[in-house]
């Protein structure tokens, strides 16, 4: 394969507002403006994907919920639509996201293709954290998972802490491919003014900002007490941006007594508009096989508070474009987060440095790039 031909890639994930969606949906929006053709394969459009793109495409699974099935199957219908779609489109990669249950379908639809004759791309398995962190640990999926590893044709991960994690819980043998996540800041459509006037917030206030799913992982608890300890500073707003439900932490917003301390927008598509009408990130993670939302945060050139946990170091310089604390160092974060709300000078510092470290160490240039290198260098294998 030369370095000039235009790949059919087919490009499998979940379409959520959760990390490993966005970066899937990032990955093939970059590559199909490179002239490659990506064919998205979920069952429903993933979140944010722009299909009005002439070289992104997408395939819709769909099943149905028989009698004999207490619960609907979804792995069997995503394996028959990979094979026809690896049939109808002759694709060159099919890139999934997470061994379970992607993977999983995607060695069955390789089966399926051998047998009917059909040619089947190779199989490049990207694994995001989830299913090392969590579901490797549930012995009833783990030896699937592994087994979808050492299936795969090539395995990436999103970051060398996952990548020991995997090898250290599941004691994979096969090769993993380190390629960090990207991502390529949109431009401002909403003025930070104009954002802040419609949150009821004047340039007065500091605003703290977390965008990120809702999950347990994501220790809200932890980010909501934070708040708690610097209530007596009115000026300091916390605004989250939930992709998932937060409505389960509102009992203890309450018993903190913080509900004027923070705002909450649900399923924000324009967050860099919000991002920039903050001042700082905060993100107090157990575990972070990267740290989607920081990145995005640093992008607009925000500082970062945030957990010194699994892959999140490995892009994020504690004392240069933000602070690092242990997981649970609630009093830690409290106490940083009240010496940065006045002191503007060093925030802006910290910031310039955030964007700096985003910009040049994690761009779409640079990760795509090494995408395609390690696309070529499967394909290459196969020939």
């Amino acid at each position: 394969m030369t370095k000039s031909k235009k790949l059919n890639i087919g490009m499998v994930c979940y379409p959520s507002v959760g990390g490993s969606g966005i970066v899937a949906t990032l990955l093939g929006t970059e590559l199909a403006r490179l002239g490659h053709k990506v064919h998205f394969i979920s069952y429903e459009e993933p979140f944010a994907l722009d299909t009005n793109n002439k070289n992104i495409f997408f395939h819709q699974v769909t099943f149905n919920g028989y009698e004999l099935f207490k619960y609907p199957d979804y792995t069997l219908p995503l394996a028959v639509k990979m094979v026809e779609v690896a049939k109808k489109y002759k694709l060159d990669i099919l890139h999934v996201h997470y061994a379970v249950p992607h993977a999983t379908a995607a060695l069955l639809a390789k089966d399926i293709a051998r047998e009917e004759g059909i040619p089947f791309p190779n199989v490049v398995t990207t694994l995001h954290g989830t299913d090392i962190t969590l579901l490797a640990r549930d012995k009833t999926v783990m030896p699937v998972i592994k087994y979808s590893i050492e299936s795969s044709c090539g395995v990436t991960a999103v970051s060398e802490s996952l990548k020991k994690d995997t090898v250290r819980n599941l004691k994979t043998k096969k090769d993993i491919e380190v390629i960090h996540n990207f991502y390529t800041p949109k431009e401002i459509s909403i003025k930070r003014d104009k954002i802040r006037k419609d949150l009821g917030l004047t340039d007065s206030y500091f605003v703290v900002i977390h965008l990120s799913n809702m999950r347990p992982v994501k220790r809200i608890p932890d980010l909501l007490e934070i708040i708690s300890k610097v209530k007596s500073n009115k000026n300091i707003k916390l605004l989250i941006l939930a992709g998932g439900d937060f409505d389960q932490y509102l009992p203890l917003v309450k018993k903190l007594k913080i509900e004027k301390n923070i705002i909450i927008k649900r399923n924000v598509r324009d967050i860099e508009n919000y991002i920039n009408a903050a001042d700082i990130g905060l993100y107090t993670s157990g575990e972070e096989s990267f740290g989607m939302g920081i990145l995005e945060t640093m992008s607009y050139g925000k500082p970062v508070l945030a957990t010194n946990a699994g892959g999140i170091p490995e892009f994020m310089q504690s004392g240069k474009t933000g602070f690092l604390f242990k997981v649970g160092e609630v009093d830690s974060f409290a106490k940083k987060l009240l010496e940065l709300s006045k002191n503007r000078e060093l925030v802006n510092k910290l910031g310039a440095n955030a964007r700096e470290r985003a910009v040049s160490g994690f761009s779409a240039e640079k990760i795509v790039a090494k995408y395609l290198a390690y696309y070529e260098k499967i394909i290459s294998s196969k020939e």
